[in-house]
């Protein structure tokens, strides 16, 4: 050991209440025991075995500690990207930081009466882990649950995308169960609140190949420039389970198979995902529960009365 730490202030009282102490006296006249007995002892064996086990849980808890705020930032600085990429801003090589910081503004909904809430800090929410928290949250009656989350925050955390005073982009947070999973995503729309600009799901686990082609860039291409509420009654139109759409409610569907253009209700669909029937079912009541009134549509009733300026 080096002279300086020897020598170090701290470590002289250190020391000094080490050997003052009994257990730690006990634990080396315990470990010359050990060092002392044959390699093929069962005792030491053991021994060597525990401290082994000791000294990797020390390990590991100190490696957990330390990189916390690493994987708090990491963690953060994927949900920027996933939410750039949603709003069409991505691009390789950018500084994600500070491209957010510009062009993104993070505001926090009431969901119940669609108004923004001013006395917290979106930057701090976390709506997932008030989803989970009673008090936090409300529990959704089953006949209402298309979407199977079971309760949602009383408050959701959008995101504004702005050029000046006005609003580009609005990004809803959208989650609901699939085949093997709970989906969690990102719904981008124009501030007409009825033109769907891009959807992404950074969190699912869906089988890989099937439903897990929700990630596939060239299916997300899909849904730039559907629309989302009826604007005049919409039949079912192959869309298995899922209900027909009165005008003014969420119409947004996927299909059996690859949409047909020149088929009315066109606009309000996109193509299925192959072999993933639960799964495609699946977004498309996610997608129709939170743009349903139990979920934005109070909000983006409000923005579309307001106009596209915050």
């Amino acid at each position: 050991m080096p002279n300086a730490i020897k020598n170090n202030e701290h470590y002289m009282k250190f020391r000094a209440k080490l050997d003052n102490c009994k257990h730690y006296q006990k634990f080396l006249a315990y470990k010359d025991k050990v060092l002392a007995m044959g390699n093929d002892s069962l005792e030491k064996t053991i021994a060597v075995a525990v401290a082994l086990c000791l000294v990797c849980a020390v390990l590991v808890s100190f490696g957990a500690v330390a990189l916390k705020p690493l994987q708090a930032y990491n963690k953060n600085y994927d949900m920027k990207k996933n939410i750039l990429d949603v709003a069409g801003l991505l691009e390789e090589g950018m500084d994600v930081d500070k491209a957010f910081a510009e062009r993104i503004e993070a505001k926090l909904v009431d969901m119940e009466t669609g108004e923004y809430v001013s006395n917290m800090n979106a930057d701090d929410y976390d709506q997932r882990k008030a989803a989970k928290d009673p008090k936090q949250s409300i529990s959704i009656p089953k006949e209402k649950d298309i979407a199977h989350i079971r309760a949602k925050a009383k408050v959701s955390k959008i995101y504004l995308v702005k050029d000046g005073g006005n609003i580009k982009s609005i990004i809803l947070p959208v989650s609901g169960y699939g085949l093997w999973s709970t989906l969690y995503g990102f719904l981008s729309i124009e501030p007409d609140g009825q033109t769907i600009q891009s959807i992404n799901f950074y969190d699912q686990a869906e089988t890989p190949g099937l439903g897990g082609e929700v990630v596939n860039p060239k299916w997300r291409a899909l849904w730039k420039g559907k629309k989302v509420y009826a604007e005049t009654a919409q039949p079912e139109l192959d869309k298995g389970s899922i209900e027909e759409a009165e005008i003014g409610e969420p119409a947004i569907a996927l299909i059996k198979g690859s949409v047909d253009s020149e088929k009315m209700g066109a606009e309000y669909q996109v193509d299925g995902l192959a072999g993933a029937t639960l799964t495609s079912n699946g977004v498309t009541n996610l997608v129709r529960y939170w743009m349903s009134k139990e979920g934005f549509a109070k909000y983006i009733a409000k923005i579309r009365k307001k106009g596209a300026t915050s």
